[in-house]
């Protein structure tokens, strides 16, 4: 199975000796390759593990599929790397005739680093996608703001991969009462919510209209932009926004809340879906 870890001999320096030689838990990065049918999409570097949820999710922020009937078969290529180990490197997804094929233009010939997901697209314009799904209703998506500012922590007790390695993100997808659905991890933030969205749409979940997604990080416009995507109704960052991911929240019905932490978040679009402190 994939390696989510890597062990490393490293040198820790101290100001008050030469340092010491200890063993080091890293987060593995490796490349994936995902293929419609026989034909190459995209490659992306990730953390192996739950890939197939990965590139479900992947798929569904790119307007490919919106529901789990969409998706026919995914399956592991064959690969070896130098040892002859199988590398589980390359994802092949079979699609239904109820997806949507990607234009030729908007194919992803270049690597998608763990670090920036739009950064490979073809074309700026394909950043402006039109959701398949419909955005959540006002009145069916709202959250109490005490759940709300416990979702960073509840995220955080579960990240295993960070307890041990320090370097992952994590996204989580959320009831609106608090209960954690699903969380995963990845090197990409972005990896990290592809695997919980295309988790929910194996699930049969989409759209995710009384869901929160929490993530550990900042929110970019990409990460808005998934969430739009899988019809999610709250996106709640620990860290800052971007003007563009406000700008995109705002229009597009998404509550946006960041700098998450302890006793305050602050909501940039929509905030009638956080049921405030009773006076």
């Amino acid at each position: 199975m994939p390696r989510k870890i890597a062990r490393r001999r490293v040198t820790r320096l101290f100001l008050d000796d030469p340092g010491r030689r200890r063993e080091e838990t890293l987060a593995a990065e490796e490349p994936l390759e995902i293929r419609l049918g026989h034909k190459a999409f995209s490659v992306t570097m990730r953390t192996p593990g739950d890939d197939f949820d990965l590139v479900a999710g992947f798929l569904t922020g790119e307007g490919v599929l919106c529901a789990e009937e969409d998706l026919v078969s995914m399956r592991f290529c064959a690969g070896e790397d130098e040892d002859g180990r199988q590398t589980f490197n390359v994802v092949e997804a079979q699609l239904s005739a109820t997806a949507v094929p990607p234009d030729a233009g908007l194919e992803r010939h270049v690597y998608t680093t763990s670090s920036c997901g739009i950064c490979g697209t073809a074309s700026i314009d394909a950043v402006a996608k039109a959701a398949r799904l419909p955005g959540s209703p006002m009145p069916g998506a709202r959250i109490d703001i005490a759940t709300l500012l416990a979702l960073p922590d509840s995220l955080r007790e579960q990240q295993e991969l960070f307890s041990r390695t320090g370097g992952v993100h994590a996204a989580g997808l959320f009831t609106m009462d608090g209960e954690l659905l699903c969380i995963r991890e990845d090197v990409g933030r972005h990896n990290a919510v592809d695997k919980v969205i295309g988790w929910a749409l194996r699930e049969g979940r989409l759209p995710l209209h009384d869901v929160v997604l929490q993530v550990s990080g900042r929110a970019s416009f990409e990460l808005v932009q998934k969430a739009r995507m899988a019809g999610i109704a709250v996106l709640s960052a620990v860290s800052a926004p971007s003007s563009l991911a406000v700008e995109l929240a705002d229009r597009e019905g998404v509550t946006l809340a960041a700098f998450s932490r302890g006793s305050s978040v602050n909501l940039y679009t929509h905030p009638d879906r956080v049921i405030p402190v009773s006076s």
